[in-house]
């Protein structure tokens, strides 16, 4: 299994969705780095479960535990390891069916690859509860990255066919974090709440696309071949359960442009080297040119929702139908922009040392 990103800043994540804790280990934050836990907590507010439609009615506190590794307001230098105990789980709700494989989730293959000694209890280990630790660690990351003058910002693009066409701009990153539907445009994301409500009603679930922009980001950074800026940064967006796409710059878009239109123009400016537009999204050749760099990520409809299902008993090996009970996120997007800002800034700052080291 691997459970560790990084090759300056290590993160290793562990815990399964219903274990006793849930946790993290960090190596590789430079000794004496001050860490503002109030920001961490807010993080992981953030991350939390809310009570809007959209989101789970499992009430976890996520309070976390440091138990090495910081001192004094300060980073030691040694591995910063956090647990997070699980307190809210219903482990009944998944006794009831654990034979029953799970349209969307990865009951069949986690069987396959653990030889059935996988815990299936809310998914386990490839639980979106396990970005709890992630958006710990992120949220670490982030002070980093901010004394260095990097700024990461993640906003809603769209939910199902709703989006929000405002440009979103490092400005915007302050404003739009602090609303509890985080879109710059307000009337489009009112819309989305529609969305996720009726559906909701029927019983269903659905997904959407988040976009992410790092702004401050030095030129320089990215280790081409395999290394390569969005190499990592898609490694590690992948490893963020429900994502299942990812697109930087302007994307698939970018394939109806014709090159005249797609390259994007160095020019001087207050004696700095820029570019006239931003369409391959700050990264040419696997490598950071100095400007925002910007990705989007496709979350998919949860995979756990009300309405009944066909499915296969993995005991009897015959068809059954499935209708689950337990609680579960109308729209797992919402919840998954702290995750995705967090995973961001992991990665980010990870290059950043990496440069430094070269």
């Amino acid at each position: 299994m691997s459970a560790t990103f990084g090759k300056i800043l290590k993160t290793t994540v562990f815990g399964e969705s219903h274990s006793a804790a849930i946790g993290v280990v960090i190596d590789g934050l430079p000794a004496g780095m001050e860490i503002d836990e109030a920001l961490v907590r807010e993080g992981m507010r953030r991350r939390a479960p809310n009570k809007s439609d959209a989101s789970t009615k499992r009430s976890e506190p996520d309070l976390y535990e440091i138990v090495s590794g910081f001192f004094k307001g300060k980073a030691t230098g040694t591995p910063l390891c956090a647990i997070i105990r699980n307190k809210d789980t219903r482990s009944q709700d998944y006794e009831k069916t654990a034979a029953l494989l799970r349209p969307g989730h990865a009951d069949y293959t986690g069987i396959v690859k653990y030889n059935g000694a996988n815990d299936y209890r809310g998914g386990g280990h490839f639980s979106g509860r396990l970005t709890a630790p992630l958006v710990f660690a992120g949220s670490i990351a982030r002070q980093f990255l901010d004394q260095k003058g990097i700024k990461v910002g993640v906003r809603i693009r769209s939910i199902a066919d709703v989006a929000d066409q405002k440009e979103f701009a490092p400005g915007l990153f302050e404003q739009v974090e602090k609303k509890d539907f985080p879109v710059v445009d307000d009337t489009a994301g009112e819309r989305m709440r529609e969305v996720i409500a009726q559906t909701r009603l029927e019983g269903d679930s659905v997904g959407g696309v988040l976009e992410c922009v790092i702004g401050g980001v030095p030129a320089g950074l990215g280790e081409p071949f395999f290394d390569s800026m969005e190499s990592r940064m898609a490694h590690m967006m992948f490893s963020i359960p429900a994502i299942k796409g990812i697109e930087f710059g302007d994307g698939f878009a970018i394939t109806v442009m014709r090159g005249s239109k797609a390259n994007d123009v160095p020019a001087m400016e207050d004696e700095k080297v820029t570019f006239q537009s931003n369409h391959n999204g700050g990264i040419n050749g696997g490598i950071s040119n100095g400007m925002p760099i910007v990705f989007r990520v496709a979350v998919k409809p949860t995979a756990s929702i009300f309405k009944p299902q066909e499915t296969l008993n993995i005991k009897t090996m015959k068809n059954e139908t499935l209708q689950i009970h337990g609680r579960h996120d109308t729209c797992i997007a919402l919840r998954a922009v702290e995750a995705v800002k967090c995973a961001a800034a992991l990665v980010a700052a990870d290059l950043f040392l990496e440069a430094q080291h070269d």
